[in-house]
């Protein structure tokens, strides 16, 4: 067992894993949602619908990674979060521009993917990750 498992898991690095995960659960449930409304009939353009939906649930699959990753401290893990958080900044913006229930979901989105990203460059999320920061010298 290394160090970093024997030393208590920092409350940023488990945040930082919730925030991811429950991108991924948005993504794989926004997937869900497009699929069982392409089947109902509901949608007009069914290719499109069930494309989009299998996009949704595999886009789910990074942040999920990345969460159980960032769960278990790998420091691979913290480049897939950081670039999840950074792509659903500019999709945040533009359900910000709707004028619709897109809205409220556009701040959720804005709000998570700011606080990941401060999570995820914390110097203990960095330090817990085993990532050396430039200029520290391996030990």
């Amino acid at each position: 067992m290394s160090s970093a498992e024997q030393t208590p898991r920092p409350v940023r690095l488990t945040a930082a894993a919730v925030v991811a995960g429950i991108e991924a659960l948005g993504l794989v449930a926004g997937g869900v949602y497009m699929l069982v409304d392409a089947l109902t009939g509901t949608s007009g353009d069914l290719t499109g619908a069930v494309t989009g939906a299998v996009t949704l649930v595999a886009l789910g699959l990074i942040p999920l990674a990345a969460a159980r990753g960032l769960w278990l401290r790998r420091s691979w893990s913290r480049g897939p979060a950081v670039i999840t958080q950074i792509l659903a900044l500019p999709v945040a913006w533009q359900m910000l521009q709707a004028n619709s229930a897109m809205i409220p979901a556009g701040i959720v989105l804005g709000v998570l993917a700011v606080a990941g990203l401060v999570l995820l460059v914390n110097p203990a999320t960095t330090e817990a990750l085993g990532i050396r920061r430039p200029g520290q010298d391996s030990v």
